[in-house]
């Protein structure tokens, strides 16, 4: 999951995503997050729309797209797409779809048909399988994410003192009665104080001014505060040490703050923006004015309270949500409760040629909420970061279903 997101900065995929995923997968990103987390860091342009205060996409409403022999696949990123569809498989006829869209047993045709699919006979798969449909209007708004690599080690050593944490075993949800109930029903998280009183978890501030020190949760030790705190947001990732061995993080958790974009808080302060004195609105020009002014980039990290835990991973690549490997240029995190996870996804954006295709909806990120919705994953490396912190896109989307299930959901 990713952590990710917003401001897209994933959770989760709180980044949680990717996560995220997460993203996440990434409570509510960073915050739910799973992140993953997520992203390219302002919105060009128009800004993304607001997300949809129903429940889910069975709420909303869905309509017939056009028929999914006519969307145009392109065979390469088709390919991808049957992979990821097939390696989904397992945990999409299992698990309840929040979106209120799918049973599990309606992906038993598609799936059973996906694994010995050939891979050059890819459309083919998607055209017979599937019908299209837009949630709400299908009117989409797009970002990125990556799996970072930053500079940290195992044990603290100098240049190496920012604490990389575990999910705190007191980080918990409120039992029933003790705390007001979200939205759906879900507990609060937080911890129980001294007195047995539930009250909020330990926000970033209160971490970084050593909440949590002498606990024994310090799984790592990175050198940069700033290249961690972007770690955090896309959800999951890797640390190098000098002697070239990788330690490899994946998302555990978050502590119930919403996430805040610290890229819109520049923004509201004139700092964001192509003039003297100003700076890029992507995660890299975010990272130079961190950077630059290590005092004030502190305050303004701790203005996002979510911070995200973190365990130590034990398989190569990056998990999603849907707890599957993700996949450069074909794994979306997606809100759950508007796409099936594990659904492919055809997005077509305006001035982004690169996004436009079939994507597997397998990732979840805390800044990824609403209908239409989406972070793209870019995969690892400097191309990717590249193109994952200046991603920001808005266009249509059209989720596939298995075949019949429009006419399920009408009562035809």
């Amino acid at each position: 999951m990713t952590a990710r997101a917003a401001d897209p900065v994933r959770a989760p995929k709180a980044r949680g995503a990717p996560g995220g995923g997460a993203r996440p997968g990434l409570l509510m990103v960073l915050a739910v997050t799973l992140v993953s987390g997520c992203i390219g860091l302002i919105p060009k342009g128009v800004p993304p729309p607001a997300p949809l205060s129903c429940v889910n996409a069975a709420m909303v409403g869905t309509h017939r797209g056009p028929l999914a022999v006519d969307l145009g696949f392109r065979d390469a990123n088709t390919r991808a797409a049957l992979a990821a569809f097939a390696a989904s498989c397992p945990r999409l006829t299992r698990r309840t779809d929040t979106s209120g869209l799918t049973r599990p047993r309606d992906w038993a045709p598609a799936c059973n048909a996906a694994a010995g699919w050939p891979p050059e006979q890819a459309a083919d798969f998607f055209g017979g399988y599937f019908e299209t449909a837009t949630v709400a209007r299908g009117d989409a708004f797009v970002t990125g994410y990556y799996a970072p690599e930053i500079a940290g080690v195992r044990l603290r050593q100098p240049g190496f003192d920012v604490p990389v944490f575990a999910l705190p075993p007191d980080l918990v949800r409120a039992r029933p009665g003790d705390a007001p109930a979200l939205q759906g029903g879900v507990q609060p998280l937080g911890r129980y104080d001294e007195t047995g009183r539930f009250v909020p978890y330990y926000d970033r501030a209160a971490v970084e001014n050593g909440a949590l020190a002498g606990k024994g949760l310090e799984i790592a030790w990175a050198a940069d505060p700033a290249e961690l705190f972007f770690l955090q947001v896309q959800g999951s990732g890797r640390l190098r040490a000098p002697d070239g061995s990788i330690i490899r993080l994946s998302y555990a958790g978050q502590n119930g703050y919403s996430y805040t974009g610290i890229g819109s808080v520049l923004r509201a302060r004139g700092l964001i923006g192509g003039g003297r004195g100003q700076y890029p609105g992507s995660m890299q020009g975010i990272l130079r004015y961190l950077h630059e002014h290590p005092a004030e980039g502190r305050r303004l990290m701790q203005q996002n309270r979510s911070y995200v835990f973190f365990r130590e991973a034990t398989v190569a690549g990056t998990v999603g949500a849907l707890g599957v490997p993700i996949a450069p240029r074909t794994t979306l995190a997606a809100d759950p409760a508007f796409v099936p996870l594990g659904a492919p996804v055809w997005l077509q954006m305006e001035g982004a040629p690169d996004v436009r295709g079939l994507w597997v909806a397998q990732d979840t990120g805390g800044a990824i909420k609403g209908a239409n919705r989406f972070d793209s994953f870019w995969g690892a490396g400097d191309d990717a970061r590249s193109i994952a912190g200046g991603m920001s896109a808005h266009g249509q989307a059209l989720i596939l279903l298995p075949k019949g299930t429009l006419a399920r959901l009408s009562g035809q």
